[in-house]
């Protein structure tokens, strides 16, 4: 047989050109995977554009890009890449919980409960508590999303097409006659979103009635707000300014050399009197592992308000608030509690001269993924509501701040802007754009919700069993009254007794035989959104489930997360809450005594870890007897690596679990 030597020629060339088409497919994927892990998104981006022209594994590749246009808060852009990477069953559990609220953005509401609905379903076991009580709230949000839509306001928004551009302008702030905003025009490119770094600029506020007859506006030609301030390789923005004008507190960082922007700190800028800003100093509140951003001052000036995701929040970004003395020191910062914060992102605070709380959040029921809410509290109760439409949409609506009391500004990615976040003025009343006008529907009668709290008493055991004649107490933290008092019955149950809303309680089990526990309980974040509530009247009874560890000679308990720096035997904060848990158990339990142990690993000869082991019990009792508790009723003892739970122990978490602190019953 003859064989045409050109055919062959070009079936190899075909070859050779398909396995060089998946090689460039290939790389360009691996770099793709580099510049996501190094949270440079819009490079990734790039390379993932490039990648999708080879034979990549579409699950991953349409995940990746997905996530890369998500954490670069382009959630709409993200949309047809969640589709395609769970139509090709991607194995990523919080794809479709991603997708849920990017497909919210874009209004698509039915959608998104849809997805959110099989991401609870299916939600695997590992799942974070924090986001699956988002997802289950979210779900709820999305089933009154018409209720939520019926609330309207008659305000007229306006965008200020002389300040915004295609890049992003965002927390506006008045000071005197200016208006200082947050804006991407630096020359540096962000690697995150390719957008340019954010800086501070300003511009005159219009005092003279304009084209529609209102005032309050901006004019003039934007500029920097301070050459002392601006850094050319970092992003700066979010200002608050003190009431006098003369201290600025604002957010800086991003500046690219750590991933998802955690190197975000607030700095603090003075005023001198040669009219310059100081060079910016990092304030101490900052928490150098989190985000901290949007400052807000009160009224007064006494209290700075900010946004942060350091540990022992609610879930994402929370508000926390900062007290100011008269030397000018912040004190230790304070979570603005549950009934505020949600396990989603709370963010840009402000008070208004009403002393309202105003502040962007996508964890309260709202239309898109940030909506703006206002708080108020009375009778120690806080209340949350969404200003409704047109200050919010399906996309995101933050940073409002009021002039007057009828005039002001804020931020939105909505339809129709000049580019990515703008900046909107707003006015309350009619205005010469009829299409602009909704009416505010009439109120109806208040809904009344009752509380209630039952549970069960059970024994720590497996199976767990439930137990009659325990004693079960209620007590109102802020009086330290019993609400109530209780005896278990036959299936160990008790209840239900009415709670209030906005506070606190303890709940106390004792048994004879078990140790006595005390568990808290409260009110904030529980309250029901009035707009779930469709009934005149509805009850809710929250159930709790305590268990009770046997009080038996000689039972061990091992402490859960009571670490120490290498080679020291120094108390950490961290170890000292955890302490603190077992002094409860001494002081609930007062003729409890106990051996108090602590236990290493093998990494360091015998009698150097019996010595450091000896040290670390010891100073876990010195700081229990510190707390109250007799010293008498406790024996500290070093066990260095004798007593190895994991005896041939290689990764570090099998060190870890002879790393441990224990206690044990000497005597009842």
């Amino acid at each position: 047989m003859k064989i045409n030597t050109l055919s062959v020629l070009l079936v190899v060339f075909g070859l050779a050109s398909g396995l060089t088409g998946c090689n460039s497919a290939m790389q360009a994927y691996k770099k793709g995977v580099r510049h996501y892990d190094a949270g440079e998104y819009n490079l990734a981006l790039t390379q993932f554009q490039k990648a999708a022209k080879g034979s990549i594994d579409p699950a991953r590749l349409n995940y990746y890009t997905a996530e890369s246009y998500r954490l670069s808060n382009r959630f709409g852009e993200a949309v047809p890449f969640y589709q395609k990477a769970i139509e090709a069953n991607t194995t990523e559990p919080d794809a479709r919980f991603n997708y849920a609220y990017a497909l919210k953005s874009q209004g698509n509401y039915t959608g998104a409960l849809e997805q959110l609905q099989q991401y609870v379903a299916n939600a695997p076991k590992t799942t974070a508590k924090a986001t699956l009580d988002k997802a289950r709230r979210e779900v709820e949000t999305l089933k009154a999303i018409n209720i939520i839509a019926q609330n309207k306001s008659l305000i007229t928004l306006r965008n200020m097409s002389n300040l915004n551009s295609p890049g992003a302008e965002f927390a506006p702030v008045v000071r005197g006659e200016e208006l200082v905003f947050t804006a991407s025009r630096k020359e540096t490119v962000y690697k995150n979103n390719g957008q340019p770094m954010l800086g501070l600029y300003k511009t005159k506020l219009n005092q003279k009635p304009d084209e529609t007859g209102s005032t309050g506006g901006a004019s003039g030609q934007p500029e920097p707000f301070s050459t002392n301030v601006f850094q050319g390789d970092v992003n700066e923005g979010t200002p608050a300014f003190s009431k006098d004008g003369k201290t600025m507190i604002l957010a800086r960082g991003n500046n690219g050399k750590r991933k998802g922007g955690l190197d975000v700190d607030l700095y603090i800028s003075r005023l001198g009197d040669n009219n310059t800003w100081s060079q910016p100093l990092r304030l101490p509140i900052s928490d150098s592992l989190a985000w901290d951003g949007s400052p807000a001052f009160s009224a007064d000036g006494k209290t700075l308000y900010f946004a942060s995701n350091r540990a022992g929040g609610a879930g994402g970004i929370d508000l926390y608030r900062t007290s100011i003395d008269a030397s000018g020191r912040f004190s230790r910062p304070v979570n603005m509690g549950r009934d505020i914060n949600t396990p989603g992102d709370e963010m840009f605070p402000y008070v208004g001269a009403n002393a309202k709380l105003y502040f962007a959040s996508d964890g309260h029921p709202g239309l898109g993924k940030l909506d703006i809410f206002v708080a108020t509290r009375s009778g120690g109760v806080t209340r949350v509501e969404n200003m409704g439409q047109p200050i919010n949409s399906p996309a995101d609506d933050f940073g409002l701040i009021y002039t007057d009391p009828t005039k002001g500004f804020m931020a939105s990615n909505r339809g129709g802007g000049k580019g990515d976040d703008d900046i909107y003025f707003f006015q309350e009343g009619p205005s010469v754009d009829s299409t602009t006008i909704v009416q505010t529907p009439p109120a109806n009668a208040p809904k009344i919700v009752r509380y209630f709290i039952a549970g069960t008493v059970s024994a720590n055991e497996t199976p767990i069993v439930p137990l009659d004649s325990a004693r079960v107490r209620i007590l109102d933290d802020a009086t330290g009254q019993p609400i109530a008092e209780a005896t278990t019955g036959q299936p160990g149950t008790f209840g239900k007794y009415p709670l209030q809303e906005g506070k606190d309680y303890t709940i106390l089990a004792e048994r004879r035989g078990y140790l006595t526990r005390r568990e808290q309980f409260t009110m904030q974040g529980k309250s029901i959104p009035a707009i779930f509530l469709t009934k005149a009247q509805t009850d809710t009874t929250f159930n709790v489930a305590l268990l009770l560890d046997r009080a038996t000679l000689n039972k061990t308990f091992v402490l859960e997360n009571i670490y120490y720096d290498l080679d020291k035997f120094n108390i950490r904060p961290d170890a000292a809450e955890e302490l603190d848990k077992l002094v409860t158990i001494l002081k609930d339990n007062p003729t409890l005594k106990i051996e108090l142990s602590s236990h290493t690993d093998v990494r360091a000869p015998d009698a150097y870890n019996m010595r450091l082991s000896q040290n670390r019990a010891k100073s876990a009792v010195d700081y229990i007897v510190s707390k109250g508790v007799d010293a008498s009723r406790m024996i500290a003892k070093g066990y260095g690596e004798t007593q190895l739970i994991v005896k041939n122990a290689k990764t570090e978490e099998e060190h870890q679990r002879n790393r441990r602190t224990e206690f044990k019953i000497l005597e009842l």
